[in-house]
């Protein structure tokens, strides 16, 4: 189809005002200009749509039919400009986010009642990855990442940082005893991750002077799984701030080797393609995990 809105647009005006010269006043353009268009477009199409009169410009029979299908069509383009502008205004839509399952369900789930309630036209699916997705092929919105990001062409947004800290349950401690220092580790059942190995260095320095990177004892791919296994007193687990905040506030689990942990940080971002402006529901999503992170989390 080689007729645009635009061509529409301006045999529109010259059928409503029956001028050539206050259809072009209306379109703010050159009487020129509108007459060139309306040539073409009678040429392309292969009709005539006006005659002259002594006094206006006439829709000749199929100009009126086409004139008709014309004025459906640019109000129904018109209205669906009008309702992207107000989308970016007013998030709407679906809206897919992916993230490993611990920092949805102790993050991401607990805020969602605020969020929903300020944006109630979101629709929200949640799916969880341990690992890092291909946001095309799995039709995501927002990936969720925590730690170091590899060189990447998508867009990425930092939402915070939560500090590792080395936890177990009272229960663990009352029957192994809590160690006195970082060799006593070796005693110990350490918690792990079964990949990648970076996951397995604690924020602690051996007697090198090296992160210590420790061989898991009990090994399991989620850290959802850890915390689980580490509130069941089967041993000692390095867990991020915002999965274990609740517990360490609550009793059920304590921080062990608090005196020689050095001062590391998950950071966490929010990564989506950008190639055109951001949605309004990607930004407000991100907007709201940002206000409620600075809030709420410790530094």
């Amino acid at each position: 189809m080689d007729t645009t809105l635009d061509d529409m647009r301006m045999l529109l005006a010259v059928a409503d005002t029956g001028t050539l010269t206050r259809a072009a006043e209306r379109l703010e353009l050159a009487v020129s200009a509108v007459s060139r268009a309306l040539a073409r477009l009678e040429r392309r199409l292969g009709v005539t749509l006006l005659r002259r009169t002594t006094r206006r410009l006439e829709l000749t029979e199929e100009g009126e039919a086409f004139v008709a299908q014309a004025r459906a069509i640019v109000a129904a383009a018109e209205a669906l400009e009008e309702q992207m502008r107000l989308r970016r205004l007013r998030p709407a839509g679906r809206l897919r986010v992916d993230a490993a399952s611990p920092f949805l369900l102790h993050v991401v789930v607990p805020w969602l009642a605020g969020y929903r309630e300020r944006y109630p036209d979101v629709q929200l699916e949640l799916d969880t990855n341990e690992g890092i997705v291909d946001l095309i092929e799995r039709r995501t919105d927002v990936a969720l990442r925590i730690g170091p990001l590899a060189d990447s062409s998508l867009h990425a947004r930092p939402i915070g940082r939560s500090r590792l800290r080395l936890v177990a349950a009272p229960s663990y401690l009352s029957r192994a005893g809590a160690p006195a220092g970082i060799a006593d580790l070796a005693d110990h059942v350490r918690l792990g991750f079964t990949q990648p190995r970076s996951l397995n260095a604690w924020p602690l320095l051996d007697e090198t002077g090296a992160v210590l990177q420790i061989v898991p004892s009990i090994a399991a791919s989620s850290g959802e799984t850890l915390l689980h296994m580490a509130r069941a007193g089967l041993g000692i687990a390095c867990l991020s701030d915002f999965m274990t905040r609740g517990d360490c506030r609550d009793g059920r689990l304590v921080e062990v080797l608090a005196d020689v942990r050095q001062d590391v940080f998950q950071p966490i971002h929010a990564v989506y393609y950008r190639n055109t402006p951001l949605a309004a529901r990607i930004a407000s999503f991100v907007d709201y995990l940002v206000e409620r992170w600075r809030a709420e989390m410790p530094a």
